[in-house]
Order: structure tokens, then C-alpha cells, then sequence
């Protein structure tokens, strides 16, 4: 009997020191950051530099953005600033595909991979529907990786530039995320 009164302030102990120490690795943990940034995508839809580009459609049909069921692949650099020549810190690489049967708006699946100096390697993801005649465009940041493991948020596109000509756009886009 004697011993079972001693094992019970030695249990107690220990889960008490078990307590605590879960208790500091959870606060440390659960520390939510907000990150808000501004970037462009520099967009290039024909020529030999095309940064997104068709990949397949309905047979018989213009692949075009309004043109329902076509496939674009992209892989254009983001910039810091407006300006082609402006530092360039990540890449836009996903696919968009025409959802809409009047052509009206795309969906979206992008992976921005971050490759300047603060967030090398990181990723953030981007899904959701893209109404094209809509000035300001907003689609869910549904996860990231590295520096953005767990993001959660939302990103605002407008095209800030377009020159058809020159089969040339720019995109700006508003990023607000939460991450650990």
C-alpha cells in the first residue's frame, strides 16, 4: 500500500511535466503569420517566347481563352514591379482550362515557386475560378509550402498592362495569406 501512495505524486509529476512541455511546443506552433505582397506576372501568349499556351482543345475549334473545354499551360516569371526588366522572384507554372461555355471564365491551378533571396524554394497555390471580363479577379491560396507550409488566403488579379499586338499582358496580383 505504501507503495502505491509514493507512485501516485511520482505519476502526478510527470504528468505535469508532460503537460507543460506539450503546452510549449503547441504555442509555438500554433503562431499564425500574415504575409500581404503585390507581384506581376509577365504574360506572353504567342511567338516563340509564348510564357502560356494551348494544349489541347475541342477538335475543330479555335483553342482560345473563350473558347470552352481549351487547356493553356503556363509557366510565365513573376516580377516585383510592373516592368518586364523589373527583379524577377518567382514563376507562375500551372494550367487553365476555358470552364465556361460562353468562354466567360477559366479555371485557375498555379503554383507560384518563389525564387529570390527571402523565399527561395517556397511555394504558394492558387485554385479557383477566373471571370475574364471582371476587372478584379479573386481566387483562394489553398496551401504552400516552405516559408508558406499550411497558407491559407486569397490573391486578387487585374491586368494592369495588355498589348494584343504584342500578344503581351501584365498581371498584377494582391496576395493575403496565413501561414505557420
Amino acid at each position: 500500500m505504501e507503495s502505491n501512495a509514493m507512485t501516485t505524486p511520482i505519476k502526478m509529476s510527470i504528468l505535469f511535466l508532460l503537460a507543460m512541455f506539450i503546452g510549449s511546443q503547441s504555442s509555438q506552433a500554433d503562431q499564425i503569420k500574415e504575409t500581404s505582397m503585390t507581384i506581376y506576372f509577365q504574360d506572353r501568349f504567342a511567338g516563340p517566347n509564348a510564357t502560356t499556351v494551348p494544349i489541347t482543345g475541342i477538335p475543330g475549334q479555335l483553342w482560345t481563352f473563350g473558347s470552352f473545354g481549351t487547356v493553356f499551360c503556363i509557366d510565365s516569371p513573376i516580377t516585383q514591379g510592373l516592368e518586364g526588366s523589373s527583379e524577377q522572384i518567382a514563376r507562375g507554372q500551372g494550367v487553365h482550362v476555358t470552364s465556361a461555355l460562353d468562354g466567360s471564365a477559366t479555371y485557375v491551378s498555379i503554383s507560384i515557386v518563389f525564387m529570390n533571396k527571402e523565399f527561395n524554394g517556397s511555394t504558394l497555390e492558387i485554385q479557383g475560378a477566373n471571370y475574364l471580363y471582371v476587372n478584379v479577379r479573386e481566387l483562394a491560396v489553398v496551401g504552400g509550402t516552405g516559408q508558406f507550409r499550411y497558407a491559407r488566403g486569397f490573391a486578387t488579379f487585374e491586368t494592369a498592362f495588355l498589348d494584343m499586338k504584342a500578344a503581351y499582358a501584365v498581371l498584377r496580383c494582391n496576395i493575403t495569406v496565413e501561414h505557420y
